[in-house]
């Protein structure tokens, strides 16, 4: 597939990078040399080096006992992947200042599609400026850049080309460079070097048949995308949402007023563009990008669509007023971004008599409200269940995981038809004492140290278990529902003799009728 010339790429790479963590977290100026080191086969070996140990000849997979030979000073220090790979993943949050698409170019580099943001900043010198900028604020102060039309391209210029940052338009550049920027494996660079091909140039002047016959398929699919004529799109860590407006700031943002006017205008915005397809908002998302590449995030969610700026507006001072820290402007905040990440179709409806449609709705905006200062799974409702069985006929959801119709009285019918099931129900049946007549009905039970004379029973209602699930604890259920002379009424039931429940009866408690 011929690759799109319109798109641009930006691939960059952190030779040192776990040097670059280590300082930025410990703030350390040891001007020793600084390796990482970790275990490999019983030997402790190089995982990664600094800047000033790499001018001294020291260099990965090198045994830990060399490098102290050759450098006695230098200072060794644990290699930590995780920490790195978090480290990597943080920078690439701090590159969405230019971006939304940022993906992981593991173990030490990042791949950007720059496409529709060069204008932004006044050309791609101008934004690779900007990023090299954001990323040595958070600590990477080695990095290399290529921009290039596919992301192959670049990321062969940023680690292979002698000059940085590098702009491609063609392969006219890509074709000077050794063809270890192929990045094939080390016996097949040797055999091309042996051939007497050592630049790009001279494997992709030859036929490429030669080359899949001699090596394998994906040799000659790698050098293609490496000339760029084939384009491969890149997986971003987050996936692009749907509506996304920002603002930048001209200089940083510190006043809090200041930010919440920007807010307001952000969420207008947003709520044109969701008008405009028809949609609403159930997920919003707010970032905070610091001068000093620090990303703040808070994220809302609706449980009906919405674009109504004042209710979402609502649920973001909420939320900023419920943060544990607040918000920390630091040295001011350049770009202030609203983005949508979930939207679904939005059915304008027209006003109505109906109380309930109005009820639904102020009940979802208090639960959304409530969502949003206690956590979106702190606050739940129940709906009814597709099981017979009274502790699994209802299932507990997040109250915003959808309409509040859906749950109004008329969805329990099944549960609650003729008014045979009581509205408490205990989560564990609880075992009492009843005694009988001739025909085993109740007609006595004590039920917490209390004997209740029953005046009433209707009886018995049998609920089996499925065969097709779990069986649970009681077996074969015998239902009655009683009243006492009192005017207390009981929902008991009597377990038959494969019940599993340690108790010393047969007979418990499941709910009381209000």
């Amino acid at each position: 597939m011929t690759s799109d010339v319109s798109r641009r790429y930006l691939c960059l790479w952190l030779p040192f990078l776990a040097a670059d963590r280590w300082r930025h977290e410990t703030g350390s100026d040891d001007d020793r040399p600084i390796v990482f080191v970790e275990k490999a086969g019983g030997t402790s070996r190089l995982s990664a080096v600094d800047a000033r140990a790499q001018s001294c000849g020291l260099l990965p997979n090198l045994t830990l006992a060399d490098a102290r030979a050759r450098v006695p000073q230098l200072r060794a220090l644990v290699a930590n992947r995780a920490v790195d790979a978090a480290y990597l993943e943080h920078l690439a949050d701090v590159a969405g200042v230019v971006t939304p698409s940022v993906a992981l170019d593991t173990p030490d580099g990042l791949a950007l599609d720059i496409t529709g943001c060069v204008h932004l900043f006044a050309g791609e010198a101008g934004l690779a400026e900007r990023l090299q900028t954001v990323l040595q604020a958070a600590g990477a102060s080695s990095v290399r850049l290529a921009v290039a039309p596919t992301p192959d391209m670049a990321r062969a210029l940023a680690r292979f080309a002698r000059i940085s940052p590098c702009f491609a338009t063609d392969s006219a550049l890509v074709r000077t460079l050794s063809v270890a920027a192929i990045e094939c494996a080390p016996e097949d660079a040797l055999a091309l070097k042996r051939a007497g091909l050592k630049t790009i140039a001279d494997v992709a002047n030859r036929p490429s048949v030669l080359f899949t016959a001699r090596f394998t398929p994906a040799f000659t699919v790698k050098l293609a995308r490496v000339l760029g004529e084939e384009d491969r799109r890149i997986s971003p860590v987050r996936a692009v949402s749907p509506c996304r407006v920002e603002h930048r700031c001209v200089e940083p943002v510190l006043s809090q007023d200041m930010i919440q006017t920007i807010l307001v205008r952000l969420v207008a915005e947003a709520g044109d563009v969701l008008c405009a397809r028809g949609e609403g908002g159930r997920a919003f998302e707010v970032q905070f990008l610091r001068a000093d590449g620090t990303v703040c995030r808070i994220c809302v969610e609706t449980s009906l669509p919405t674009r109504d700026p004042t209710v979402v507006m609502r649920l973001l001072r909420d939320r900023l007023s419920a943060l544990v820290d607040p918000l920390d402007p630091g040295f001011g905040f350049d770009v202030i971004r609203l983005m949508v990440l979930r939207t679904e179709q939005y059915i304008e409806s027209q006003t109505t008599l109906d109380a309930h449609v109005e009820q639904d709705d102020q009940i979802s905006q208090f639960t959304d409200r409530l969502s949003t200062l206690f956590g979106p799974h702190s606050i739940t409702r129940m709906l009814p269940g597709d099981n017979h069985i009274p502790e699994r006929a209802q299932v507990v959801v997040s109250a915003a995981s959808g309409s509040f119709s859906q749950s109004r009285c008329e969805d329990w019918i099944a549960w609650g038809s003729n008014c045979s099931r009581p509205i408490l129900l205990y989560r564990q049946p609880q075992a009492i004492e009843v005694e009988t007549d001739d025909n085993d009905d109740p007609v006595r039970l004590r039920w917490r140290r209390v004997l209740h004379h029953l005046g009433m029973a209707n009886g018995p209602e049998r609920i089996a278990d499925e065969w097709w699930l779990a069986p649970s604890d009681y077996g074969t259920r015998d239902y009655f529902r009683v009243e006492s002379k009192e005017g207390q009424r009981f929902w008991i039931f009597r377990a038959d003799a494969t019940a599993t429940v340690p108790s010393s009866g047969k007979w418990f408690l499941h709910g009381l009728f209000q």
